[in-house]
């Protein structure tokens, strides 16, 4: 199995359980690595055979920067569904980064594995 990979998308959304939270878009960064079979692509050397990150990156936009969310797993779960299922991805790692600049620049976040058991 291939892996295809974003890293450091910055999306703006509403996350977090305090008020102020809720009053403000806040930036999440996403990295994901993606399991998919990339001979297809590479054979006929043709975009449309491909998993196209540029494609995936705009829907993580649409799809993270439309929704409300209180806690950092419950975007991670869902957005991990969405991507297995509207993509060619049978497996995919996803590492969701909530920066925190009013405690002295620490980060905090979540990693989940989800989709077919690693071969």
């Amino acid at each position: 199995m291939d892996t295809v990979f974003i890293r450091g998308l910055e999306i703006p959304t509403l996350i977090g359980v305090a008020e102020w939270e809720r009053q403000v878009e806040q930036i999440v960064v996403i990295n994901v690595e993606l399991a998919t079979d990339i001979t297809p692509a590479a054979a006929a050397d043709d975009l449309r055979e491909a998993l196209d990150y540029s494609v995936v990156s705009k829907r993580l936009r649409e799809f993270v920067g439309a929704g409300t969310f209180q806690l950092v797993e419950t975007l991670a779960e869902r957005t991990a569904q969405m991507i297995l299922d509207e993509f060619p991805v049978q497996r995919l790692r996803l590492e969701l980064v909530k920066p925190r600049p009013n405690s002295g620049g620490h980060m905090v976040g979540i990693i989940i594995e989800r989709g077919a058991a690693a071969e």
